[in-house]
């Protein structure tokens, strides 16, 4: 297996989670709360798909799939274009409200995006250094890493919220 076929998998990993999270839900089960402060699963799912759309953009040098396919404007979510959900509050997280189809349908696009970059990348790609404002410097490698690992955190925090809806209603 390749270092592009080992990230291929986690970001289909990644694909796998967030459909279970919102197969068959509706809005009032994707902005279901534990607490008034808790993330939505709508929060969730927008949240991890908007950091891969960003993160993997920066490192393509391409422009995010949020505003080349207009998903900002399919979505209408009364937030900034650039918003990705970091520092969001209790009041940000119930901004965001959108279907299952929607949020899968945004996560396919970027997925595909992804899976483009990713498919393409050696081991050489992978070891350069993309941002030296760590110790130590971060490679294209480590951030897609990153990513996957962050992606896999929301998505199971969206499968424990489905969890418990499920087992209240």
């Amino acid at each position: 297996m390749t270092s592009a076929q080992l990230l291929t998998d986690g970001y289909e990993r990644v694909r796998e989670a967030v459909y279970e999270a919102v197969d068959g839900l509706d809005e009032d089960a994707l902005t279901f709360r534990i607490d008034p402060g808790a993330n939505t699963i709508a929060w969730l799912i927008w949240h991890l798909t908007r950091v891969q759309d960003d993160h993997v953009a920066d490192v393509a040098g391409t422009e995010q799939v949020w505003t080349a396919q207009d998903w900002y404007g399919r979505f209408g979510l009364p937030l900034d274009e650039q918003a990705t959900g970091y520092g969001d509050g209790p009041e940000e997280v119930a901004l965001v409200r959108a279907s299952a189809d929607s949020l899968s349908g945004y996560y396919d696009a970027v997925h595909e995006r992804t899976l483009d970059f990713v498919r393409e990348l050696t081991d050489t790609d992978l070891a350069k250094v993309i941002d030296t404002r760590w110790d130590p410097p971060v490679t294209l490698a480590v951030r897609l890493v990153s990513v996957i690992s962050d992606d896999l955190q929301h998505a199971g925090q969206a499968a424990y919220v489905r969890g418990v809806f499920d087992r209240t209603r």
